[in-house]
């Protein structure tokens, strides 16, 4: 049960959620869980403003007909999963109905995600590959949704979005590794990571490090040969993201006809990722609350914090 990031090239961010990582590891091939995330957690809303990922594994799963286009890394213990998840973003006032120039557009993306989880526990090593066909767009109800959540919070009703990015088709594949590199016992673990994203809803290289610090057992040790009741950590993560499209900014690659959108140009190409967080196991059960904070993902944006928890249950 470990955290971390190696070097291939992206992983988190447009697809705002990532649940395969080392870090958030649950020792089973069976289980369900639910990742939610807002920036109402730090005080704002603007940007990637919320995220909502429903996930199930399960071994059944491995004769899906997706499973077949991704790559299958030998010599690796298997875990099949699919999962649902919708994102949205928007600028920085919602209370207005016009343009805003300057900021980030109004988008949001619905994805049906397959992916596997492949454990190489001799060599400490991890990869994650997933297949990730959705929509960006009107299409994906990112109004409907943030709509929904106000209301139910009695806050601001967003009027901009009309002026969203149009309805595009999202085709995105992406490979993620993790090698542990150093493990004190049962209290202390380094991960590096890398990643890389390419398809229709973002382009993009990740690595960078995690360590994770408690009492709990690596995601790199055999769950045949170790069990434990009740286990926690905190960890800490920092990424660096070389980007090369990301269409909730630019819109989509096949229709162009969104309002407005921010260019190329206007793009910050690195961006710097930091996440904390603290994970608590008891027996099945999975609780994590986070705290993540991305640098200017373009030139007049802002840095950019949100927070989001879990819940998982494995069987």
């Amino acid at each position: 049960m470990m955290p971390v990031l190696l070097m291939i090239p992206d992983a988190s961010i447009a697809q705002a959620m990532d649940n395969t990582g080392s870090d958030r590891n649950i020792q089973s091939n069976r289980y369900f869980r639910i990742n939610y995330e807002n920036d109402f957690f730090t005080a704002s809303d603007r940007d990637y403003t919320q995220g909502i990922l429903i996930e199930k594994v399960h071994p059944a799963f491995g004769g899906f007909p997706l499973m077949k286009i991704l790559w299958h890394p030998r010599h690796t213990v298997l875990k099949y999963g699919l999962a649902i998840e919708h994102n949205a973003y928007t600028p920085n006032r919602i209370d207005r109905f016009s343009i805003q120039y300057g900021e980030r557009p109004y988008a949001g993306v619905l994805l049906f995600k397959t992916f596997l989880i492949a454990t190489d526990y001799e060599r400490r090593q991890r990869f994650s590959v997933s297949f990730n066909p959705g929509l960006i767009g009107p299409g994906a109800g990112g109004e409907q949704m943030q709509r929904s959540i106000h209301h139910w919070i009695h806050y601001t009703q967003p009027e901009g979005w009309h002026n969203q990015i149009r309805n595009d088709l999202v085709l995105n594949y992406q490979i993620n590794g993790e090698k542990e590199i150093y493990r004190y016992q049962n209290n202390f673990s380094l991960f590096a990571l890398g990643a890389v994203r390419v398809g229709t809803l973002s382009d993009k290289l990740t690595s960078g490090f995690t360590f994770c610090l408690g009492n709990f057992i690596s995601a790199f040790t055999s769950p045949t040969l170790l069990k434990r009741h009740f286990q926690w950590y905190l960890y800490g993560q920092i990424l660096g993201n070389a980007i090369g499209y990301d269409a909730t900014l630019q819109g989509g690659l096949f229709n162009r006809s969104s309002v407005y959108t921010i260019t190329g140009s206007e793009l910050n190409r690195l961006t710097i990722q930091n996440k904390f967080g603290i994970v608590l196991i008891f027996k099945s059960l999975y609780l994590e609350y986070y705290r993540t904070g991305t640098t200017e993902e373009f030139r007049t944006g802002p840095y950019h914090r949100t927070g989001g928890f879990q819940i998982g249950f494995g069987f």
